[in-house]
Order: structure tokens, then C-alpha cells, then sequence
């Protein structure tokens, strides 16, 4: 079809190099879109050429489907304002909250909206988990519950307590019936001498 298409384009009456419509332009473009290769059998235009006629195409596609086709129009600038501010000054509501206090005065907003205008809540500025534990790494423990069956269909519970001080396993306790008595003790046998656990506040 492009062979018959550059030939009906070089038999057009005319006394200087044959004119390319639109059209041509257009038929073209789409057979190397479709089938790159053709490149070598264009002879009516450079390749380089159709390569540009074929991304000045796709530019002006994507124009033409981003383009604004209607919908809710913008809110103003008044209003964005009143969301920003509100935002600020009650950081725990959300876009819902926000959008229903706007109907009380008479603003209709869609949610969405609001929620694209509400201001950030900004990172917090404590110490990060990694600096909390090397400064209080001395006064740390950790302990984890780990569920064992057994070949006889039993369950078996284990134990384990680490001391983030020495980074080690200070107490692996393993028992069919794990009850509060045992855990306490098996904290109390782990940290015989901590004032934390013999203080009468905490049992």
C-alpha cells in the first residue's frame, strides 16, 4: 500500500517535485509505525524524515489525550487557602473531616480535592529506633514466644530472651505448659540482680 501510495503521489501533474498533503504525510507514518522496515523502500522522503513526521505525530497524540476534557472545575484560590489552613491548625483531620466543615460553610469541595490541598504533616524530629537502643542499649531486653510441634502431635513453647547490652541469649526456655508463673520466672532466673524487675510497682 505505501508502493501504490508514492506512486500515485509521483504521477500527479505537476512541473517541480510533487507536493506531500497531509494525507500522505499521514499513510506514511502509519505503515512505519506498523512496520518499521519500510524505511528502505520510502523513496518519496528521507528516512530521517519520516522519523520526524512520525514523532511529531506521537507528540501531537499525547496532546491530544492529556488534553482538559471538562469535569469538576478548579477550585479558587481563596479556598485552597482555607484548606491549608485548616489542615495546619488541626493536623489530625483528615480530607472527610475537613470537607465536611467546608459544607458547614457552604463550600461544596469534593474530597479528593481537599485532600490534594491539605498540608503534609511533617517527619518527625525525635531520635530515630537505631539512636534510641545505643543510648539506652544497657537497660534493654528483648524476648520472643516460639511455638515447636513435636513428633507426637504436641506443641512445645520456647522461651528466648536477649540482652542487647552483651547482644547475647541470656535464657532459652523450652515447656509443654507455658502459664505467666513460668515466664516470670524464666525473666527473674535471666536477670537475677536487675533493680527493674524486683521493683514492687512492676511485680
Amino acid at each position: 500500500m505505501v508502493l501504490r501510495q508514492q506512486l500515485c503521489i509521483l504521477r500527479r501533474k505537476t512541473t517541480v517535485k510533487p507536493r506531500l498533503t497531509g494525507w500522505d504525510r499521514l499513510v506514511v507514518v502509519m505503515h512505519y509505525w506498523f512496520c518499521p522496515t519500510i524505511l528502505a523502500s520510502i523513496v518519496i522522503a528521507k528516512p530521517e524524515t519520516v522519523i520526524r513526521w512520525h514523532r511529531t505525530g506521537f507528540r501531537m497524540f499525547w496532546r491530544w489525550k492529556s488534553r482538559n476534557i471538562g469535569g469538576r472545575p478548579k477550585i479558587d484560590v481563596e479556598t485552597r487557602h482555607l484548606i491549608r489552613k485548616i489542615s495546619c491548625e488541626n493536623p489530625l483531620w483528615g480530607a472527610r473531616r475537613i470537607t465536611g466543615e467546608l459544607l458547614k460553610l457552604g463550600i461544596d469541595v469534593c474530597e479528593t480535592t481537599v485532600a490534594k490541598y491539605i498540608v503534609k504533616a511533617s517527619k518527625r524530629t525525635g531520635q530515630p529506633w537505631k539512636t534510641f537502643l545505643d543510648n539506652h542499649m544497657n537497660g534493654i531486653a528483648s524476648k520472643d514466644f516460639a511455638i515447636v510441634p513435636t513428633i507426637g502431635f504436641k506443641r512445645l513453647y520456647c522461651l528466648i530472651i536477649l540482652d542487647h547490652s552483651r547482644r547475647c541469649i541470656v535464657s532459652f526456655g523450652v515447656t509443654f505448659h507455658a502459664t505467666s508463673e513460668w515466664v516470670a520466672r524464666q525473666i527473674t532466673e535471666a536477670f537475677p540482680t536487675d533493680e527493674f524487675l524486683g521493683d514492687t510497682d512492676y511485680g
